[in-house]
């Protein structure tokens, strides 16, 4: 048995697989059949080849039968029987089922779209690392820290704080807070702090990194 390479050529140029959306005993059956087409004068049979080639492994196991894919054995028509443009491969049954897959093929794709679109966007967020500096090596910086905590608002929550050293017995609130970009402005929450005028001197962003 042989395979008519220009029936399947003609067959690939609006498919991607002898039968479905996905690769089957049709295609398995035809592609045994066959050696790699020239990819000159068969771009779509070999672009099929080698895609169907990738799936050597899983070939017993690929759904459906080998029934769509015996359309293509055999010689192709002899002169008799006229040009090969002539001949009506598939008939009409197999037009309007393309013309079924295409509709289906259309509908999955114009769902497919509307879910995307109507897909909830994940909000962009910053992760911060803020610089509290006190006023002196006599300032409570427990008091300090619970005061820069106590400002709440939709799209902030903090995060650890550490302690750190900047000389003459003072050191400096280093905290860490993540926000939502649209939701907080990290200047505004700066002036917030600022108000806390007992305890804090400035303030600094030290780092900022997109999530």
């Amino acid at each position: 048995m042989s395979l008519n390479v220009d029936a399947l050529e003609k067959h690939l140029t609006t498919r991607s697989y002898i039968e479905g959306y996905e690769p089957s005993q049709a295609d398995v059956h035809a592609y045994k059949l066959l050696t790699a087409p020239d990819a000159k004068k068969h771009p779509h049979a070999s672009r099929w080849y080698n895609h169907i080639k990738s799936y050597a492994a899983e070939h017993d196991s690929l759904p459906g039968s080998s029934k769509a894919g015996e359309a293509f054995v055999g010689a192709a028509p002899d002169a008799a029987e006229g040009d090969d443009d002539e001949v009506d491969l598939f008939g009409s049954e197999d037009e309007e089922d393309d013309a079924e897959a295409e509709r289906v093929k259309a509908e999955r794709v114009a769902a497919y779209n509307a879910k995307k679109a109507n897909k909830p966007k994940a909000a962009a967020k910053s992760v911060v690392t803020l610089e509290v500096k006190p006023w002196d090596d006599e300032t409570d910086m427990k008091a300090l820290e619970d005061s820069v905590r106590s400002i709440q608002q939709e799209g902030l929550v903090w995060g650890a704080s550490t302690l750190v050293a900047v000389g003459f017995g003072i050191k400096k609130l280093q905290i860490t807070l993540v926000v939502e970009d649209e939701l907080v402005s990290t200047d505004e929450l700066q002036d917030k702090i600022a108000e806390f005028e007992d305890y804090v001197q400035s303030t600094d962003i030290a780092a900022m990194q997109k999530l």
